[in-house]
């Protein structure tokens, strides 16, 4: 399996409007989302669900008053590349944990550093539902009965 290319990096700051404010003028993104405190951005000419996200350091979940990269994320191809990807990275020990965030499904893992990161397959723009549940167990058998294995990814399509 290789990656699509990096797809998305996620940052813990002090004030995540702060740096969304930031962001938008030194770059040019745009808010597309907001979960709780958390804040997504992207490009205006990305065809991605989000380029950034800005999750707040002193908020639940965050490590003590840590301000810096969360994780980056990697985007495969298929959801056959994912089950894949989720069979080596545990028989690795390297499988921290596992997300149907409805427009993605994401695995999360440690280097051996314990940096995190992500491997993700994102749901093609013309089979994601806005309603569909989120942050709720990865059932990868249930989506490849749904899409088929070799359901290509958004990332992928928009190469192809």
């Amino acid at each position: 399996m290789a990656t699509l290319g990096l797809r998305h990096a996620v940052l813990w700051v002090n004030d995540p409007e702060a740096s969304a404010s930031f962001y938008r003028q030194a770059i040019g993104l745009e808010v597309v989302n907001r979960y709780g405190t958390a804040v997504f951005m992207a490009s205006p000419d990305s065809n991605t669900d989000h380029d950034l996200g800005l999750f707040d350091a002193a908020g639940e979940g965050a490590p003590a008053r840590h301000v810096g990269l969360y994780h980056l994320a990697w985007e495969v191809a298929t959801l056959a590349e994912l089950a894949a990807a989720k069979d080596r990275l545990s028989e690795m020990g390297a499988l921290v944990g596992e997300n149907n965030h409805g427009v993605s499904r994401s695995l999360y893992c440690h280097d051996p550093d314990g940096i995190e990161f992500e491997v993700m397959w994102e749901v093609p723009p013309e089979l994601y539902e806005p309603d569909a549940p989120r942050n709720i167990p990865l059932d990868l058998d249930a989506d490849m009965a749904r899409w088929g294995a070799d359901c290509l990814s958004r990332g992928a399509r928009r190469a192809a």
